[in-house]
């Protein structure tokens, strides 16, 4: 079916919109400023996202919550080890009365899917997932159906280093626009969610649309409309450039990994109002955007004997140095 044309209201609307549906976000789950700001980074480049952290932090809430914000069709699938393929995608069904088969719909069709600890079911089933991030479509027994538009997972993940869980393969992981990364909030927040949850006034389920999906249809369109000069993307390409050549880092960044960046530049700048994007917007998804598709490199890796925190921290402290040391234009 053919969609609709895209109707790009004025960048000061789609602005104003945003700052109502962060605030919304913010409350909800309290101390999730950077968070809730890099999952609408996401939804506006069109990407998926992986938010990554302890359990029972608001990975899950956050994610429930932005759905219900744009009034778009949720599904939440709780990965386990005994999850197969067809409980994501869909299977076929016959019918012996008509003689024909039906084909029955997975989680996978709707606007924002929900995975929810991901890590903990097997990589066949993670890679089940691919074609649906990557394509926006489903092959099975031999027709191709396409998803729903605006398309997005939102999967969350626990340490790796947590009972029962398994690596997502690097094809996926590179799959991800973008990394989020939660933590445990200070005392002083956590007191605020203590009295939040007394108070009857956490819950996710009782707010009000914000937007529709048409609307965030179009303000996709608007942020790939966002202007970004040349000297922009020279920057780009000299930030990668240096995270391929960083000795403690490894695999490097796919030409993927830099339009990634790109994109999600230009949501950063639709998200602050801008008409471009600045050399600031780079700088704020540059570790979200990279930190996930990069290891470290093998004597980096030989001499880490930690947790996986502790290596992502790692990671990040090399990127951060790199921001520091290519000039800005």
């Amino acid at each position: 079916m053919a969609l609709a044309p895209l109707a790009v209201p004025p960048a000061n609307v789609i602005k104003s919109k945003l700052d109502l549906i962060q605030n919304r976000l913010e409350n909800v789950v309290l101390g999730s400023q950077e968070a809730s700001s890099l999952l609408i980074i996401s939804l506006l480049a069109g990407g998926h996202a992986l938010i990554q952290g302890e359990p029972g932090i608001g990975k899950t809430s956050l994610a429930k919550a932005i759905a219900h914000l744009i009034h778009g069709r949720f599904r939440r699938v709780q990965f386990t080890p005994d999850l197969l393929p067809s409980d994501i995608l869909g299977y076929s069904v016959y019918h012996q009365a008509s003689g024909r088969f039906e084909f029955m719909e997975g989680p996978v069709f709707t606007h924002l899917l929900l995975a929810d600890e991901i890590n903990r079911t097997s990589p066949r089933v993670q890679s089940a997932l691919l074609e649906c991030m990557n394509e926006g479509q489903v092959s099975l027994d031999g027709e191709t159906r396409h998803l729903a538009t605006p398309f997005m997972v939102v999967a969350t993940q626990n340490s790796l280093y947590s009972t029962g869980t398994f690596a997502l393969p690097e094809p996926q992981l590179d799959r991800f626009l973008i990394s989020i990364e939660m933590h445990l909030p200070p005392p002083a927040m956590q007191s605020r969610i203590l009295q939040q949850h007394l108070q009857g006034t956490h819950q996710v389920n009782t707010l009000e649309p914000l937007a529709t999906v048409e609307e965030v249809r179009g303000w996709q369109q608007a942020a790939r409309n966002i202007a970004v000069a040349e000297t922009i993307c020279h920057y780009i390409v000299a930030l990668c450039e240096a995270v391929r050549h960083h000795r403690k880092l490894r695999q490097g960044v796919s030409t993927r990994g830099s339009l990634s960046l790109l994109r999600a530049a230009q949501a950063s700048a639709l998200l602050q109002g801008q008409p471009a994007v600045f050399p600031d917007d780079v700088k704020r998804v540059f570790i979200p955007v990279l930190a996930h598709r990069l290891a470290l490199a093998d004597e980096e890796q030989n001499s880490w004997s930690g947790e996986e925190p502790g290596r992502r921290r790692q990671i990040a402290t090399s990127l951060q140095s790199i921001l520091s040391e290519v000039p800005v234009p």
